[in-house]
């Protein structure tokens, strides 16, 4: 028995699929989309072309409308990102708190910017519309999992020296 489907995914995602699909009526698969691309999202890293082709037929729904919920929301990856992926909040509140020049900061400490992933793949540089924490402003999430609040450039460089240690424990 083959562990991949007809559809392209190993066995094991199917299942964690079909187990988000079980939550819906058999008519609303589209229901599912957007936990379906965080499962395959969290197996390969990012959202490549065949990955939301994948992610379509499975669901029996068009690749339209798999790419637009990959498009629109920015917790979803359609490229390759660095092992840290920061994304600062330029919403209203955030940005009247400074995360602009937060956001210019990064682009200096790191020297890439909004967007790029640094030479050595460490780090991406990204920004998100809202990260739903106004009253801390001005806000930064790391792999889309661990909040940074009330941020001034002295917080930030001790975020990314912190992110370096621990990739140097890790062996990377």
């Amino acid at each position: 028995m083959s562990n991949v489907n007809l559809d392209g995914f190993p066995a094991k995602i199917c299942t964690a699929i079909d187990k988000e699909l079980a939550k819906y009526p058999a008519d609303k698969k589209r229901s599912a989309v957007l936990m379906s691309l965080r499962i395959v999202q969290d197996e390969y890293g990012y959202l490549y072309r065949e990955l939301l082709d994948n992610v379509a037929s499975y669901l029996g729904i068009s690749y339209i409308e798999v790419y637009e919920v990959a498009s629109f929301y920015s917790m979803y990856k359609l490229k390759p990102t660095g092992k840290y992926h920061i994304k600062v909040c330029n919403s209203i509140s955030c940005s009247l708190c400074g995360s602009g020049k937060i956001l210019q900061h990064l682009v200096k400490k790191l020297g890439i910017n909004i967007g790029q992933t640094t030479s050595d793949g460490k780090f991406t540089l990204d920004y998100a519309e809202c990260l739903a924490a106004c009253s801390s402003a001005p806000v930064m999430i790391v792999n889309d999992k661990t909040y940074h609040e009330n941020l001034t450039e002295d917080k930030v460089d001790e975020i990314i020296v912190g992110l370096e240690k621990e990739l140097s424990t890790d062996g990377n």
